[in-house]
């Protein structure tokens, strides 16, 4: 297998936006170096330059070759294509949206390689697992030898304090393999916890109210997830009132700013999750 300059595994990042995959590569530890990325909007590249002194190619996915791809001899391959094709607010056009026609031609390009990659991670909303774009790819990568384990997971299995669900799809490309092979070629959709060993998770439906706020109750402090560059331990008060615009005395009669219009709720209601306050 093909390994980068620096001993690592050589991966591609898709659809990169800010970055947030090869954040996670950096702070999971992984020795990977992003050969990579690709965007193509200018001001998430903007962002992602910032963060990493590496401008993304910018330009349409669509457009790269198999030819281009096997340049790259990559081991991974991280995609995190447009959401809006599967969403509610997105009108779930599938694979009738535009914005789901480049992840598809990506697809299609992997039967064409000479150097495909070993290992693939998806990420997308819930409703892509039932998507046609989901049926494409799960045909082409058991067409190409990938074995693959699907996941539908949200954040608070993992302590952090955010509930929104995500579709996660890991697939490995023969001989290498799963440690646990039970898992093979199947959604997995648990609620519970993951502290707890993987061979106790079971697809149980929803928890319960009480369940759910216990699970919530044993996520850390958001505050241990944010990096500021403040490294002191007091705040500059006046600073954050300027950027913000909010005085220190807030009144509860002045949450009525913060209320969601009427107007939008009528025209976008149906794409909306409503989340009820845990905390009294």
């Amino acid at each position: 297998m093909a390994k980068s300059d620096g001993g690592g595994r050589r991966v591609l990042e898709f659809y990169s936006g800010i970055g947030g995959m090869r954040y996670s590569l950096m702070k999971a530890g992984v020795n990977a170096q992003v050969m990579e990325a690709f965007e193509i909007n200018d001001i998430a590249n903007d962002v992602y330059q910032f963060n990493f002194r590496h401008r993304p190619y910018q330009g349409n996915i669509q457009s790269l070759t198999a030819a281009d791809l096997d340049k790259y001899a990559a081991d991974a391959w991280l995609l995190s294509p447009p959401c809006q094709p599967y969403t509610r607010q997105g009108l779930q056009k599938d694979t009738g949206d535009a914005r789901a026609f480049s992840f598809l031609q990506i697809l299609e390009l992997i039967p064409f390689l000479l150097q495909p990659p070993s290992m693939l991670f998806v990420e997308n909303v819930v409703g892509f697992e039932t998507s046609d774009t989901h049926a494409k790819l799960i045909e082409i990568l058991g067409k190409t030898n990938f074995i693959t384990q699907e996941f539908i997971l949200s954040p608070l299995q993992f302590g952090i304090p955010y509930s929104r669900p995500r579709y996660f799809c890991l697939a490995k490309r023969k001989p290498s393999s799963f440690v646990n092979e039970v898992w093979n070629s199947q959604l997995i959709q648990s609620p519970r916890p993951l502290f707890e060993p993987f061979d106790t998770v079971a697809n149980d439906g929803d928890l319960s109210q009480e369940d759910g706020l216990k699970l919530f109750q044993s996520c850390q402090p958001i505050e241990n997830f944010l990096e500021l560059k403040n490294t002191g331990n007091d705040i500059d008060v006046e600073s954050v009132t300027s950027v913000t615009g909010l005085s220190n005395d807030v009144e509860c009669d002045s949450l009525d700013q913060y209320y969601v219009p009427s107007s939008l709720v009528e025209r976008w209601g149906s794409a909306m999750g409503i989340l009820a306050s845990l905390i009294g």
